[in-house]
């Protein structure tokens, strides 16, 4: 494409690129193929490297305010250079805290807009902030911004179906897609050849604010423990206790993530079914698929639509069904592989980059106009 035909993007996303799921697993991957589009990309982050690794963690207040005032610093300069460009792509906020001054100015001074959004953020993400251990992180997921954001974008991207008709009605044009995360399905796939184990291996992933997802199976997984031999591993960013079971934590690392889940044989997705789960994009149930596992998760609408009953895992409603189809995939091997094997068709068929790249090519070209 000749130089001059090309369009300027800029980004603005909370975090540094390459370190949280929300943008790793999205749009990040992309980038690429938007330069070869015809796109030049300008990455702003909220967040310097030096914040995010302290974030998340209790204490450190001097370096919290540090990095807060950096990234409101890059803030105001991005209003400066935004008639630049011929679009931004804004992920989540703008700013992290009060009401959506920032993200007026944006949307006065950008030419096309695109706001993504993750999970259900307009109810306030009441859940997931009781579980974080610090006062920044519960502030920043306030649901303002992302009402305001989601009515005046000329495209906004959801990551579940689930969200597609109340962002409809909130966005004033009705240009609403639902884009789900994406696998480099390359990278997480099964294991080859397969291990070989003595125990099978039942595992979770995810983050302390999904931990009390985890615990909803602590009694389950403790009769199971009493009638078949299993080890638990829990990937994630923080410490885990469960007397009785036999536990294995392992601390998430994106070098390992193929790796840690090959090390896996039944994935496990628990969730509660109420207002903020049904916003979320089942990524849990994309990554066990695409590394070749059986799933076992809550019978909850998204898992229905990422799950088929008894092909590529069980979808179950109580304590009871969890017990009985954990114990009959830790028992019977071969029904583990065949689950395993469906359940990695469906998700390079459904969520391969590959075959997402096409909604964001259209996304940003109905944005740019």
């Amino acid at each position: 494409m000749n130089r001059l035909a090309r369009r300027r993007l800029l980004v603005l996303c909370p975090f540094p690129v390459g370190r949280a799921a929300g943008q790793r697993l999205k749009y990040e991957p992309y980038f690429n193929d938007w330069v070869a589009q015809g796109w030049d990309i300008t990455v702003s982050c909220f967040m310097p490297p030096d914040l995010w690794e302290v974030v998340y963690q209790p204490g450190h207040l001097w370096d919290k305010l540090r990095g807060v005032m950096t990234g409101y610093r890059r803030r105001w300069r991005d209003l400066l250079r935004l008639w630049q460009y011929d679009c931004v792509y804004l992920f989540m906020w703008g700013t992290p805290f009060g009401p959506p001054v920032y993200e007026r100015l944006v949307r006065w001074l950008a030419r096309g807009l695109v706001y993504d959004l993750e999970d259900n953020i307009f109810v306030g993400q009441t859940a997931m902030a009781s579980a974080s251990p610090n006062r920044i992180v519960r502030l920043i997921k306030g649901p303002g911004k992302a009402r305001y954001l989601a009515r005046v974008a000329d495209a906004v991207i959801v990551a579940s179906p689930h969200m597609v008709d109340p962002t409809r009605a909130l966005n004033r044009n009705g240009a609403v897609t639902c884009i789900p995360p994406s696998l480099d399905t390359d990278r997480i796939c099964p294991a080859d050849p397969p291990p070989l184990r003595d125990r099978v291996v039942i595992g979770w992933t995810g983050t302390f604010s999904s931990r009390p997802y985890l615990d909803m199976l602590a009694d389950v997984l403790r009769q199971l423990a009493a009638r078949v031999p299993f080890t638990l591993r829990v990937i994630g960013n923080f410490d885990y206790d469960l007397p009785g079971v036999d536990l294995d934590v392992v601390q998430w690392s994106a070098a390992r993530e193929a790796e840690d889940l090959q090390s896996l044989d039944i994935g496990v997705y628990p969730l509660p079914d109420d207002e903020w789960t049904r916003g979320k994009a089942g990524l849990k149930i994309i990554q066990y698929q695409a590394a070749g596992l059986a799933c076992v998760a809550s019978d909850v609408p998204l898992s229905r639509e990422q799950i088929r009953e008894g092909e590529t895992g069980f979808l179950v409603r109580n304590d009871a069904e969890w017990l009985d189809r954990l114990e009959r995939l830790v028992r019977d091997a071969d029904l583990r592989r065949a689950m395993g094997a469906a359940g990695r068709r469906d998700a390079v068929a459904q969520y391969s980059q590959g075959v997402i790249a096409p909604a964001y090519r259209a996304v940003l070209d109905q944005a740019a106009g």
